[in-house]
Parts: C-alpha cells; sequence; structure tokens
C-alpha cells in the first residue's frame, strides 16, 4: 500500500523557545577614481534613521535572496545613479558588529571596491542623503558613520580585511 506523499520543511521552534537572532547583512561600494585618486561619499539628510549629517558610503540592506553583489550594484545605483558590473567589485572589507541602530542582533557589512562604473553621479535619493560628491582620498572628513573612515582605508590599502565592533 502507497502512504500519501508529505511535503519536507524545516522544523518549527519549540513552544516558549526563543527565536534565532538574525544578523543584518549589508552591502557598501568604494567606488575610487584612480585617475583624480577620488571616492564617492553621501551626507545623510535630516531625516536619516542614524548618522544624520554624518558622510557614508553607499550602502544597503539585502533583500531576501539577493546574492550580496546585487545589493552592492542595486544599493549604489540606486543611491547616486551610478552603475556598476557585479564582476567589477572586488571585496575590500568585512565589517562584523555585534549590535547596531537598525541591527539589535547585529550587522555583517561586506564592502567592495570597485574602479569602473558607468553614468554621472547624482543624489538619487534626496529624500535620505543631503548631498553626495566626489571626495579625494586624502581629505576625508571627519564627522563619519561608525568606521567609514577606516573601511575606506582598508578598502583602498590592499588586501581584504576584517574589522570587528562590540564583541567582547
Amino acid at each position: 500500500m502507497n502512504e500519501p506523499a508529505t511535503e519536507s520543511r524545516p522544523a518549527e521552534p519549540e513552544r516558549g523557545s526563543t527565536p534565532r537572532a538574525m544578523t543584518l547583512l549589508v552591502a557598501a561600494v568604494v567606488v575610487h577614481d584612480l585617475f583624480t585618486d577620488r571616492v564617492v561619499l553621501l551626507r545623510r539628510g535630516p531625516q536619516a534613521r542614524f548618522g544624520r549629517g554624518l558622510w557614508d558610503l553607499p550602502v544597503g540592506k539585502n533583500d531576501p535572496g539577493e546574492p550580496v553583489t546585487l545589493t552592492a550594484v542595486r544599493e549604489l545605483r540606486e543611491e547616486t545613479g551610478l552603475v556598476v558590473a557585479q564582476e567589477d567589485l572586488r571585496l575590500a572589507h568585512l565589517v562584523h558588529a555585534a549590535h547596531g541602530a537598525e541591527a539589535p542582533d547585529g550587522f555583517l557589512t561586506v564592502v567592495f571596491v570597485t574602479h569602473r562604473w558607468s553614468g554621472e553621479l547624482v543624489n538619487a535619493e534626496p529624500a535620505k542623503h543631503s548631498e553626495v560628491c566626489w571626495v579625494g582620498t586624502g581629505e576625508i572628513p571627519e564627522d563619519v558613520v561608525l568606521s567609514t573612515d577606516r573601511m575606506l582605508a582598508a578598502a583602498l590599502a590592499g588586501p581584504a580585511s576584517v574589522s570587528l565592533h562590540g564583541w567582547s
């Protein structure tokens, strides 16, 4: 006798158990113009959820089911109008934080660097950013989000590296 087919699905947590913490995945892009030795930065606007008025890289949250390289490409285009191909991204740095303003269970930021892009730099999200511009690598502002200055330095210096924040 044949038994009815059953679907396989993940086991549900036991009643009363604590749900598993989720680490937020984020992608950032360092767009580096080798000819002028400048990078793209944006200043967070007055309506930003955190870091109001501070400088940052083009950065954004990963959508479920999206490869992190596609997140980087999408966020760069959405925020700056610049277009980069996934294959032109090079892994530059990882930031793993134990917690963040919008990530109480921690976040992992994958920082890519690119030297190839197309399009004109624009502030494509003026409701989120008050300014988007090219900045010389020797003129990075001091008022940056978290460790943007260190991420930039690591991305431009060479081999990929890792920063840890908030871990005991």
